[in-house]
C-alpha cells in the first residue's frame, strides 16, 4: 500500500524554508541566547545586588581577567534572603561589605588587613576588624573571654563561639578571590554583571515598544485599508506626517513630554515605530479586501471587526512578523541612542547605550573595552534580529513558496 502524505500547511512550509536559511537560524540562536540571559538575570550575575551597583572606586577600570582578593564583612543590620523568583527579578540585597585586600593576618580577637588602594605607590592602609563582626551582624559589643567570644546578633540569637572557629569560618567563607571576566567600569562595578542586566533592558524595551507599535499600527492600518474613503485619507495623512519626522528626534520629543524613565522609554519608542506597521497593514488589506473569502464574510453578515480579526489579519501575519522583527532591532538602537544622550534608562540601572556614554573617552587611554563591549553587544543583537527579519521575508514570500 502506498503511504499517503499529508500536504504541508502554510506554516509548516514557512518553517521549513526558514530553517533552511543557516544565517537566519544563527540569528535566532543568538536572540534565544540573549533572551535566556535576560530572563535569568540576577541568578547568573557575579554581582547579584539590585542594579549590579556594587561600587568600589579603588577597583576603577580594571582590565578583563583581573582577580582581586576580598574580605567579606557581614553588614551590621538585618538583611533578608529573598526567594528565587524575587531574586531573578530584582536581585538580592548585599549581605556583606566587600573590602579589597592584599594581605591579612589574625591577631587575638581581630583580623588585620592591608586594603588594596588601586595605586601601587600608595602606602598600604591597615585596618583591624573584630572576628565576630566579620562573620555575624552583631547587635551589641562582643565580649571576649580568652579563647571565646559571646555576643547577640541583630536577630536576637545569642552566640558563644571560640576564636579558633571564627578564624576558620573567615578563612573558609569570608576571604574570597573574585575574577572580573569583563573588567570593571569607571566606578569599580563588575562589567559582566552590568552587561547581563543591560540585556534585560534592551529586550524589555524592544518587547514593549513592539507591542505598542503593533497595537497602534495594526489598528490604524486595518481601519485605513478596510474602510477606505475619508478614514483612509486621514490615517494616510497622519502616517505621512509621522513618517516625515526623523525617528530619533521624534522619540526625544516624546521623551521630553513624558519625562525620563524606564516606562517612558518604551512608550516613546512604541509611539514612534507604529508607522511601518500601519503602512504595511494598510497596503496588505487593500490588496485582499475584495477577494472571495472577504466577500463571503460580508454575504454571511459578519461584522467588519470579525472579518478583519478572524479572516484578514491571519492571512497577513507573515508580513506583520517581518515588520515586528525589524522594529525590534530599531527599538534596541533607539533605546541605546536615547540612553547615550541621557534621555533613556536612568542610572544606576545599566543600559548598553549609557555604558558607552560613560566610557567612550576611555577608548584612547588603554581601557577601550569599557565602550567596545556594550557596542559589540548592541551590534550583535541588532544584526541577529536583522538576519531573522531577512529569513522571515524569504520564508513568507508567497511566490517563492509556490515554486518550492
Amino acid at each position: 500500500m502506498s503511504s499517503i502524505h499529508k500536504p504541508e500547511t502554510p506554516w509548516q512550509r514557512t518553517k521549513r524554508r526558514f530553517l533552511k536559511d543557516k544565517l537566519s537560524v544563527t540569528g535566532l540562536i543568538i536572540i534565544v541566547f540573549f533572551l535566556l540571559i535576560s530572563v535569568l538575570g540576577y541568578l547568573i550575575m557575579p554581582d547579584d545586588t539590585p542594579q549590579a551597583n556594587r561600587m568600589m572606586v579603588q577597583l576603577s577600570t580594571k582590565h578583563p581577567g583581573t582577580e582581586i582578593q576580598f574580605l567579606a564583612i557581614r553588614k551590621q543590620q538585618a538583611v533578608d534572603t529573598v526567594n528565587v523568583f524575587t531574586k531573578m527579578l530584582y536581585g538580592q540585597p548585599d549581605f556583606y561589605d566587600w573590602v579589597p585586600i592584599t594581605t591579612y593576618n589574625f591577631k587575638g580577637d581581630s583580623i588585620i588587613v592591608h586594603e588594596y588602594t588601586g595605586i601601587t605607590d600608595d602606602e598600604p592602609i591597615e585596618n583591624r576588624y573584630g572576628l565576630a563582626q566579620v562573620v555575624y551582624p552583631v547587635r551589641d559589643t562582643p565580649i571576649y573571654n580568652g579563647t571565646d567570644v559571646s555576643f547577640t546578633d541583630v536577630y536576637g540569637t545569642p552566640h558563644n563561639l571560640s576564636i579558633a572557629s571564627l578564624q576558620a569560618t573567615i578563612l573558609k567563607d569570608h576571604i574570597q578571590a573574585k575574577k572580573y571576566w569583563f573588567g570593571t567600569d569607571l566606578y569599580g562595578r563588575d562589567m559582566l554583571s552590568r552587561m547581563i542586566l543591560g540585556t534585560r533592558v534592551s529586550f524589555s524595551v524592544g518587547i514593549m515598544a513592539v507591542l505598542i507599535s503593533l497595537i497602534i499600527g495594526i489598528t490604524l492600518g486595518a481601519m485605513a485599508g478596510f474602510y477606505g474613503g475619508k478614514i483612509d485619507q486621514f490615517i494616510s495623512w497622519l502616517i505621512n506626517v509621522v513618517w516625515s519626522l526623523p525617528s530619533l528626534l521624534l522619540v526625544i520629543a516624546i521623551s521630553f513630554a513624558l519625562g525620563k524613565g524606564f516606562f517612558q522609554v518604551f512608550v516613546a519608542i512604541g509611539l514612534s515605530t507604529w508607522v511601518e506597521v500601519a503602512r504595511m497593514v494598510r497596503g496588505q488589506i487593500i490588496s485582499i479586501r475584495e477577494v472571495e473569502f472577504v466577500e463571503a464574510g460580508r454575504a454571511l453578515g459578519f461584522s467588519s471587526s470579525r472579518i478583519i480579526t478572524r479572516h484578514i489579519l491571519p492571512n497577513i501575519s507573515g508580513p506583520i512578523l517581518v515588520v515586528a522583527s525589524a522594529n525590534f532591532a530599531s527599538a534596541i538602537l533607539l533605546e541605546a541612542g536615547l540612553s547615550f544622550l541621557g534621555f533613556g534608562v536612568q542610572p544606576p540601572f545599566p543600559s548598553w547605550g549609557a555604558m558607552i556614554k560613560e566610557h567612550y573617552g576611555y577608548i584612547i587611554i588603554d581601557a577601550a573595552y569599557l565602550a567596545i563591549l556594550p557596542g559589540l553587544a548592541i551590534m550583535l543583537i541588532v544584526y541577529a534580529f536583522n538576519l531573522v527579519s531577512v529569513g522571515l521575508t524569504d520564508a513568507f514570500n508567497v511566490r517563492q513558496n509556490a515554486n518550492a
